[in-house]
């Protein structure tokens, strides 16, 4: 049976979900849509495109609760091209495909007249046809409060010509004018659409969604009061409304008990379970678990360092290797090649290593073997491992990643920030680093932020208590 916060009973609301269409994204929009029925009695109408919704078809485990229903706007980019969404000219094409959707979501918004509309952050077109169709809509931000405030100060930056960052620039100048964060964050620390080479219209981009957010009534966020209290406040000069209702996945686990934490919720890839059988014959604490996300690419150069530095640290290691997780020559996948390559070497003992195309992470990080985490910084990443108490290496490539390696490392210095290197020699010692020479300090701080966290999804804990407010808040819509 599901514990469900006490809410007043009134006619069931129907929000409609917009999730921006990449992993990331879609996943924890799906566990708030889940919530809110559940928990609230909603209707929910997820908008996904064509083929996420395909393939969240096909990794789907349990039933939807009652109320719940799909429906899918044309896709954004090519199938064959959606795992290459780092790439320049395919974020233009998606960009630019998300905008032209507009008029078919508002004709479906139009025929289904929702009480109020929860878009992603980045989705400025549900914030267009909301107030354009006089519907309440509220802003779902799938970053951390830290970066979505970094973002919100980004035209000032530029003002201060310390955006973009030229060629030259010293990267660990510090940034002084972001109130809150003087003294924490570095230039190099700055999203990633703020350094040299990003083409104008990507930056623009996201100046005009962060803009467009405010017309949002309120602010969602997969983030907690006891890692992000500060930050959360600072947005609330912006919002009237802010509902930190974080770790989703654990507030979801704790509120719906058919919904085990470990339960595939939103993920658009199918996981390969053979790793968890690897992970059992694993010392406690011992192993490092390697994942940079769906969407970070590494050269074959890059890739060989980090392999090498990981063998080179004595400590086992498990590793998602997408089939696009490796980049050739004219951007060409060559995961498959370059695996194989370093299969040929003999002198690696290989049962140390455990390679999938991708994993049950959360139930990875829960594992009583997993003793940190080598991570991309991606916020859905961060947050589960934070839960589970696991410290991480970091090691930031887009958009948000580089401020979230920052707050881990220097802010709730749960991690090591390992940004920009990763040559063999850096790979060894870092790792060395988080799982020797400071393991008992960054553990220590990883295991009391994960109590805290635990705290905050409990029945009376601040993300339980918003997420009832959130429910009265959009039935005071109805």
């Amino acid at each position: 049976m599901e514990r469900q916060p006490t809410v007043a009973q009134a006619p069931a609301p129907h929000v409609v979900f917009l999730p921006f269409p990449a992993q990331g994204h879609v996943k924890p929009m799906f566990m708030l849509a889940k919530l809110l029925c559940h928990v609230g009695g909603f209707q929910a109408t997820f908008v996904n495109t064509e083929h996420n919704h395909a393939l969240l078809q096909r990794t789907l485990a349990g039933d939807l609760p009652p109320g719940f229903r799909f429906l899918s706007l044309p896709d954004a980019v090519p199938h064959d091209r959606e795992q290459q969404q780092s790439s320049i000219s395919t974020v233009r094409e998606l960009f630019n495909s998300i905008r032209n959707s507009k008029p078919e979501f508002r004709r479906l918004v139009t025929e289904l007249s929702p009480t109020c509309i929860i878009a992603d952050g980045i989705m400025s077109l549900g914030f267009d046809v909301a107030v354009e169709l006089g519907i309440p809509v509220i802003a779902f931000r799938t970053f951390s409060a830290v970066c979505a405030w970094v973002y919100f100060h980004l035209r000032d930056l530029i003002e201060q010509r310390m955006v973009p960052i030229p060629a030259d620039a010293d990267m660990d100048e510090p940034i002084t004018s972001i109130p809150g964060l003087e003294g924490i964050l570095r230039r190099r620390d700055l999203p990633s659409v703020c350094r040299h080479g990003t083409p104008p219209p990507i930056l623009n981009f996201f100046l005009r969604e962060t803009e467009s957010m405010r017309r949002a009534s309120g602010l969602i966020l997969n983030t907690f009061d006891g890692l992000e209290g500060p930050m959360i406040s600072r947005l609330s000069t912006i919002f009237p409304q802010i509902f930190a209702v974080g770790p989703l996945h654990g507030l979801l686990s704790n509120i719906v008990k058919e919904e085990p934490l470990t339960a595939s919720n939103g993920g658009l890839k199918e996981e390969d379970r053979s790793c968890m059988t690897w992970l059992d014959s694993q010392p406690s604490r011992s192993v490092i678990f390697v994942s940079f996300g769906s969407l970070v690419a590494l050269t074959e150069a890059q890739f060989v360092e980090f392999w090498n530095g990981l063998v080179d640290s004595g400590k086992p290691f498990l590793w998602v290797v997408r089939s696009d997780s490796v980049l050739g020559e004219d951007e060409v996948p060559s995961s498959v090649k370059v695996l194989s390559g370093l299969k040929g070497e003999e002198a690696h003992d290989w049962s140390r290593c455990c390679v999938v195309d991708w994993a049950p992470q959360v139930e990875v990080l829960a594992h009583e073997a997993v003793g940190g985490f080598l991570t991309h910084s991606g916020w859905n990443s961060t947050v589960e491992s934070v839960l589970a108490g696991v410290p991480m290496v970091c090691w930031p490539r887009l958009s948000d990643q580089q401020v979230n390696s920052r707050a881990v490392s220097d802010m709730w210095r749960i991690g090591l920030d390992m940004k920009d290197t990763w040559d063999r020699s850096t790979v060894e010692k870092t790792v060395r680093e988080l799982m020797e020479g400071r393991r008992d300090e960054i553990m220590k701080a990883a295991v009391e932020m994960a109590g805290i966290a635990r705290g905050n999804v409990e029945e009376g804990g601040s993300s339980y208590c918003n997420l009832e407010k959130l429910i009265v808040y959009i039935r005071s819509m109805c």
